[in-house]
Parts: structure tokens; C-alpha cells; sequence
């Protein structure tokens, strides 16, 4: 079976969205992914087809009821693939969970709107909560493209060439080395004469320095758990 990634959302118009172009669009063709959308709001009972009430205990905005929510869910069969929730307040996404996930057989994906998804809907279906970035977005819809395009991407005969995804930011913990290509010269501004010498060895020590200087000035972070691997590693 092919990696499959079904989307619970109140905008299913929103999708394929950037998934839909490309060499993305173009697996997805070939039947190497694909994408299913799930209406949260035809799972409603209520008046309307309301899917959200106010928050308990006062405040602003609404929350998603957990009656739809939950019954929205349950019509999906997970066959094994993590339930995950796009939520400000996750766990980051990393290469690492993306690597994980795209090995699997897809991903489920709440896209959570208003204020956020009731609690208990998250405790009782064992929900794994995932953050894109610190910020906040009106809806998961965004998320959610942007967690599956990272996934879909590394299944093989997606991009083509395997190389393509081996050496990029946040493989071995660093940043991608600076990119090059013709013309020579452009506005008095020159390619590095190393990427031109046709040493393979030069270029490679090259652009190792190039991602760790890059690593050690814009993602400390990443750098200090880089350098603790490269010395485990010896």
C-alpha cells in the first residue's frame, strides 16, 4: 500500500493546495502517495452544523466540540499510522520524526482551528501533538501541506535522485552549504573558485566548513548538538 495521508479539516477546499504541483502532484499521479480529506463539520448533530462552543471557564474565542471532533476521527482508519494534531503547543517537527514517518505506511492530520482542539479528545485518541514553527496560524490547513510535502518527498521515486535528500539542512544536524550555479560572474559577484578547481576532495571539505560555519552562526543549537555527536562519533 501506498503512503497515505488522510487530513481532518473544516476547509477541505484548502487541499491539494501546494501538494498539488509539481513532482509532488506527479507521485501522487503515479500512485507512489496519497491524500485523502476528511469534512470535520459533516460529522456535527447540532443546529447549524456548529462544530465548536465556548471555552469552559470563560474567555475568548471558540473550541472545537469534542462530540464532532472524536466522531470525525473514529471514521478514519489509522492501519497504523500516528494520529498527530497541528497545534502551536506540539512537539517540534523535525527531519528526524519526518524521516520516521515517511518509512510508515502515512500520517493522519487533525488541522485544528478557533482556539484549539477540546483536551479530552486529545488524551482519549492518544493524540500526538506537532508544532511547525513558534507561531500562530488561524488553522492547521498550512501545517499540515507543509508536515506531509516533508514526509511525501523522501519516499522513494518521488524527487528522482536519492542524493537529492541526503545532503540538505538538518541532515547530521547542520545547515545546508551556500548553492551555485552559472552564469561565472553575476553583478561583479563570483562562484567560489574551489567549486570550479574539479577536486571532489577540496569541494567536500569545502562544503562541510560552509555548513558548520553556517550551523555555528545561525543555529547554535543545532551546532552545540552537532558537536556532541562528532565527538561521540570519534
Amino acid at each position: 500500500m501506498s503512503f497515505t495521508a488522510t487530513c481532518l479539516t473544516l476547509y477541505p477546499e484548502a487541499f491539494p493546495g501546494a501538494l498539488g504541483v509539481s513532482l509532488l502532484e506527479t507521485a501522487r499521479r503515479n500512485g507512489i502517495w496519497a491524500l485523502e480529506t476528511v469534512d470535520i463539520r459533516s460529522f456535527s448533530r447540532h443546529k447549524h452544523a456548529s462544530v465548536d462552543d465556548t471555552p469552559a471557564g470563560g474567555g475568548p474565542g471558540m473550541v472545537l466540540r469534542p462530540d464532532v471532533a472524536a466522531a470525525a476521527i473514529d471514521s478514519v482508519a489509522l492501519e497504523g499510522r500516528p494520529l498527530i494534531y497541528m497545534t502551536p503547543r506540539g512537539k517540534p517537527l523535525t527531519q528526524a520524526l519526518v524521516r520516521q514517518w515517511s518509512a510508515g505506511p502515512g500520517v493522519v492530520v487533525f488541522c485544528g482551528r478557533f482556539e484549539g482542539l477540546d483536551e479530552r479528545v486529545i488524551e482519549a485518541r492518544q493524540m500526538e501533538e506537532v508544532s511547525v514553527g513558534d507561531a500562530v496560524l488561524a488553522g492547521g490547513e498550512i501545517p499540515a501541506q507543509y508536515l506531509i510535502e516533508a514526509c511525501v518527498r523522501l519516499i522513494p521515486g518521488v524527487l528522482g535522485k536519492t542524493a537529492s535528500t541526503e545532503d540538505e539542512s538538518f541532515e547530521g544536524d547542520l545547515l545546508e552549504y551556500p548553492q551555485y550555479t552559472r552564469p561565472r560572474v553575476w553583478e561583479d559577484r563570483e562562484i567560489p573558485e574551489v567549486l570550479l578547481s574539479g577536486d571532489h576532495g577540496r569541494i567536500a571539505r569545502w562544503r562541510r566548513e560552509q555548513a558548520e560555519e553556517t550551523t555555528r552562526r545561525r543555529r547554535p543549537d543545532l551546532f552545540a548538538r552537532y558537536q556532541r555527536r562528532d565527538g561521540e562519533e570519534r
